[in-house]
């Protein structure tokens, strides 16, 4: 991808563009999956690991990224989609392969939205689906 998607990106979410936060967006866009915190590490070998955690931490306050529990006790990053707000009405399913460990979003199927008892709040959704994604599914 040409750096202006990059940059582009940042500017639609107020964010000022800097050469690892750049960096940072393009090793996500990238991976084509949803990554965490250790991922981005490895990918970004030469990048220390607090200067990813922030940039992480802006992208997340600025609604560039979405945050996942997937189940694995370590949270993974994914980049919203243009349209995306990170509220209610934008949430979508994630799928996480039991074999390689890759989290994915799944933006064509909706999350379900439960009708709580009166009184309940909801702040968040958490879905996720797992199994073996089509890679591994290959080599069994």
């Amino acid at each position: 991808m040409e750096e202006n998607v990059y940059l582009d990106l940042l500017k639609k979410r107020e964010i000022q563009p800097t050469a690892i936060r750049i960096l940072v967006l393009k090793a996500m866009m990238q991976a084509n999956r949803s990554v965490s915190l250790l991922d981005l590490e490895y990918i970004l070998d030469t990048v220390d690991k607090s200067t990813i955690f922030r940039t992480i931490t802006l992208f997340l306050s600025h609604h560039l990224i979405h945050c996942i529990d997937d189940g694995t006790k370590s949270f993974k990053y994914a980049v919203c989609s243009d349209s995306c707000a990170c509220e209610m009405n934008d949430l979508h399913t994630h799928f996480h392969c039991e074999k390689c460990n890759k989290t994915f979003c799944f933006k064509n199927i909706p999350t379900p939205v439960v009708n709580l008892p009166q009184g309940f709040t909801l702040s968040s959704i958490n879905y996720v689906l797992k199994g073996v994604c089509p890679d591994c599914a290959e080599h069994l």
